[in-house]
């Protein structure tokens, strides 16, 4: 007898094959999902293999997430998301706002986003894996070089971890955004890196620095000490969040899904204590690109608007 453990949606199915019996016939396979029996005497692979995919598929744990996403006025949506869970259950969720509007941006981007779920679920620490991963693009050759980097694909990045008896951790570099919601009310957890959080409104520019201008992101070569003596903060910072075991709900969005809501004035409670989780945060990213048109209309504009939204 050998066990076979074949890649299927969470969790694991394990395909047991017997060879045939010595006094004649065919071998046969049975099917485990957890450890328990859910099929067996499948006269073939194939058929044994199909039979373990619906048996996982019915054991799949229910998704606790969602994510959204509206082009705004871009050409390129160039946000991504991602979700990794580690073997010890440890789950990271990344959301990545990338600098530009071009394909390249798109593909790094997307690439970027999974490599930092992977490093961040494994290490059981959204700082461990930003600062990974920030390196790992911060020391590659084309980077070292002050005028090719300029060209080099980036993006504002937040990570948050949630691991089995564990408080959360969040991680960021740039200004996309983490936000706790819980018994009607919202906590921002995350402190932009902009012009603006560098060169607040004040008597004399009450307007301030520009939001648009960020001071951190994944794809810079700069270090903490370099971030803090050119803008007053590290390239990237870290929270740790206690969870008290009752309900709540991470938010994760791009500045192109947050801003318009802001500064509009909405509830953001009130517009993600939904349910379905999936359909409440369509609406929420839809109604962020129809609100920021709304405020120019003569010349409307609206960014790339991406949103993450998880049941703790």
């Amino acid at each position: 007898m050998t066990d076979r453990n074949d890649t299927f949606p969470f969790p694991r199915a394990t395909l047991r094959e017997y060879p045939a019996p010595a006094s004649g016939g065919t071998p046969t396979f049975q099917v485990f999902v957890g450890g328990w029996r859910v099929g067996g005497n499948y006269k073939t692979r194939a058929g044994a293999l199909r039979a373990a995919e619906r048996a996982s598929k019915k054991a799949r744990p229910r998704r606790t997430w969602a994510t959204a996403q509206a082009l705004g006025h871009r050409n390129v949506q160039c946000d991504a998301t991602a979700i990794h869970t580690a073997p010890d259950g440890a789950r990271a969720f990344v959301l990545l706002d990338g600098i530009g509007d071009t394909e390249t941006v798109r593909d790094w981007t997307r690439t970027a986003a999974r490599r930092l779920a992977r490093a961040a679920s494994r290490r059981g620490n959204a700082e461990a894996g930003l600062r990974h991963v920030y390196a790992g693009y911060a020391a590659t050759p084309d980077r070292q070089d002050r005028h090719r980097r300029r060209y080099m694909p980036g993006a504002a990045a937040v990570v948050a971890v949630s691991a089995p008896g564990r408080p959360m951790t969040v991680a960021w570099c740039g200004d996309s955004r983490a936000y706790l919601l819980t018994r009607g009310i919202v906590r921002r957890l995350t402190d932009d890196h902009n012009l603006h959080r560098v060169y607040p409104p004040s008597a004399t520019h009450p307007d301030g620095g520009s939001r648009d201008g960020i001071t951190s992101y994944l794809g810079s070569t700069a270090d903490d000490e370099a971030r803090q003596a050119s803008h007053g903060h590290p390239a990237i910072e870290t929270v740790t969040v206690p969870l008290d075991g009752k309900s709540c709900r991470l938010l994760l969005a791009s500045d192109g899904a947050y801003q318009p809501h802001q500064d509009a004035g909405h509830d953001l409670f009130v517009e993600l204590d939904d349910d379905p989780r999936a359909a409440a945060l369509q609406e929420f990213v839809d109604l962020a690109v129809e609100t920021s048109a709304a405020a120019t209309p003569d010349d409307p504009y609206a960014d790339n608007a991406t949103a993450l939204l998880a049941d703790l």
